[in-house]
């Protein structure tokens, strides 16, 4: 039967790697979480919404060709983009068209085949 994880996969690779990002914050947080401990349950939902906002922005804008791409494909307004780019930058600390996630690689051709193959045009009726 079809569950919502598929087959697992990103799960079981989240899974690998969380050790070791775990062992290596794990020191760090203690400290701040014992001097504060209403700070992990108080900003938690208000982070994980903004984080996966802007890894969504940042692999959208690398699929689409960036500024224009995201004007054109998506309608986005250039204030809205400059505010995006701005949070992203205050996050990360540099431009989403020069930041790179660590083991994640995006190929805008190889998406583009792979969804039109997907999807493709249909005949005009």
């Amino acid at each position: 039967m079809p569950s919502p994880e598929g087959e697992g996969r990103a799960k079981q690779a989240l899974e690998q790697a969380w050790g070791a990002y775990y062992d290596t914050n794990a020191k760090a947080n203690k400290a701040i979480y014992a001097a504060l401990p209403f700070v992990k349950s108080a900003l938690r939902g208000y982070t994980t919404s903004n984080l996966f906002d802007l890894f969504g922005f940042w692999v959208t804008w690398r699929l689409v060709g960036g500024f224009d791409g995201m004007q054109q494909q998506f309608g986005m307004s250039r204030s809205s983009l400059y505010r995006r780019i701005a949070l992203f930058r205050r996050v990360f600390g540099e431009h989403p068209d020069v930041y790179e996630f660590p083991g994640i690689t995006i190929d805008p051709a190889a998406f583009a085949v792979g969804m039109s193959e997907r999807n493709p045009p249909q005949p005009n009726s």
